[in-house]
């Protein structure tokens, strides 16, 4: 019997199983920032320990790193001193670290693709919920917490949960303004957000396949939102062709070598999962979500749902509680909604062709006047190459701000923070209460072109009818 890449990669990671039925895993590539780490560093010096292989460990900051001005120090103590904090770890414990003077710099999980870091058939760990991305890869990769990072760094392994395997097959041909934030999204709202708990989700069918790496990473950074540990797409050619010729890519014999162990990795034919989810792309509405949760979204053309439809008490009390956060009336449509704040960026739609994409659209347009718009750039790098390309100028000249690359608006843990109750329409992937640094803000997750689209609108839009896609 055939297996699938998760069953491959764990059985050639796992080192032995422990007394408490939990396996010990190695971990190939650690992945850090300066939110979680600085404790995990603390940890290694009280125990008198080193960094076990520190020539797998990788540094960045994104977090809390301003986008507005990024000249040192920062107007934030406490972000100046957790980057001082990161630059001193890395320099005496020896890890390669893209800080801000590198040109390389930028979100952990943007800058770890671009860079050739991230390989098909590795295991990948960081301190950030969202490290699924780079499971777009092939690669299985998951979030960990403070102490998880403390045992990757002094060991390079981390004890973990066998987990089930869910396929989600999506076929078909998606209709005109569809990305793949809406596939996520509807995947999501699907299958709930506690649905992939104790899963690892493969992502297959000829709507994945035809994907690009960066509408990969889209779909697979938002696994974690769905519940799931992790989630991947089998490597093939499109994977390859994204990694040859990156700074960490193998070059010449090793690539060839590394391209025909790769190709090992993916599924088998006979290969047997846990569950299979089929969804045809057809039916794949372009999606915003309503609520206080990934998975309380709605296609832009419902309406905002009412406790009067709660299957039971529990989803009514559910509903009754967004509703009442979200400042949105039951039954009404959601389009049309007001809209203060519209945000393009984050690791999940942060990237070059998120940005070309909308400036295909908002060219010799404007945004309303009622909207702050800001667009991020996931890395230093993205920002260089969209300037070359004008992208910026578009961007500026439609009323958006262009910023430094850096996570923003997404988690808010910089200056870039939402005011009161405003709205904010917003590329990122929660839309959690208080999310976006403000305890009474309110996010409504979407597509960077709808985002667009609302932000030229100055409410909740279809893009497709004010882009007349």
């Amino acid at each position: 019997m055939g297996k699938t890449l998760f069953a491959k990669v764990w059985d050639s990671h796992a080192v032995r199983t422990l007394s408490n039925g939990q396996t010990q895993f190695l971990i190939d590539t650690h992945l850090v920032h300066e939110v979680t780490s600085p404790q995990a560093f603390g940890m290694l010096r009280d125990l008198g320990l080193k960094v076990a292989y520190p020539n797998r460990t990788f540094a960045t900051v994104d977090h809390i790193v301003p986008t507005d001005s990024q000249v040192a120090p920062f107007a934030d103590p406490l972000a100046e001193e957790m980057i001082q904090a990161l630059n001193k770890n890395a320099q005496e414990f020896g890890i390669t670290y893209f800080s801000l003077a590198t040109g390389k710099q930028g979100i952990v999980h943007v800058v770890g693709p671009e860079q050739g870091i991230t390989q098909p058939g590795t295991t990948i760990a960081c301190g950030d919920s969202h490290t699924a991305t780079h499971g777009a890869f092939g690669a299985i990769a998951f979030g960990i917490g403070t102490t998880q990072v403390r045992d990757v760094l002094a060991t390079q392994t981390m004890a973990l949960n066998p987990m089930k395997v869910r396929r989600i097959n999506v076929n078909g041909k998606l209709r005109p303004g569809v990305y793949a934030k809406d596939v996520t999204l509807h995947i999501i709202r699907l299958l709930g957000a506690n649905g992939g708990i104790g899963h690892a989700y493969e992502y297959g069918g000829n709507v994945f396949d035809e994907m690009t790496m960066e509408e990969r990473m889209t779909v697979c950074n938002m696994a974690i939102e769905g519940g799931a540990r992790c989630g991947y797409i089998n490597p093939d050619d499109t994977t390859f062709a994204y990694l040859k010729g990156r700074p960490y890519s193998p070059t010449g014999e090793a690539w060839d070598k590394a391209v025909a162990q790769w190709r090992t990795f993916a599924s088998d034919a006979d290969c047997v999962y846990d569950d299979v989810v089929n969804i045809k792309a057809e039916d794949i509405p372009p999606t915003v979500t309503w609520g206080v949760s990934p998975d309380q979204a709605i296609a832009v053309t419902e309406n905002v749902p009412s406790p009067d439809d709660a299957k039971n008490d529990v989803q009514r009390a559910s509903i009754n509680e967004a509703l009442a956060y979200m400042k949105l009336p039951a039954g009404k449509p959601i389009k049309g909604t007001k809209v203060d704040v519209a945000f393009i960026g984050s690791c999940t739609n942060g990237r070059l062709s998120d940005f070309r994409e909308v400036a295909k659209f908002i060219k010799g347009k404007k945004v309303n006047p009622s909207v702050k718009a800001i667009a991020v750039p996931g890395s230093q790098i993205v920002d260089v190459l969209a300037r070359q390309e004008g992208l910026d100028k578009v961007f500026t000249e439609a009323g958006f701000e262009w910023r430094g690359a850096g996570c923003s608006m997404c988690l808010a843990m910089n200056p870039d923070k939402l005011i009161g109750d405003q709205l904010c329409a917003s590329s990122s992937n929660r839309n959690f209460k208080g999310r976006q640094g403000s305890p009474t803000g309110r996010t409504v997750l979407m597509s960077p072109v709808m985002v667009a689209a609302a932000a030229i609108n100055g409410s909740i839009a279809d893009a497709r009818e004010v882009f007349s896609i």
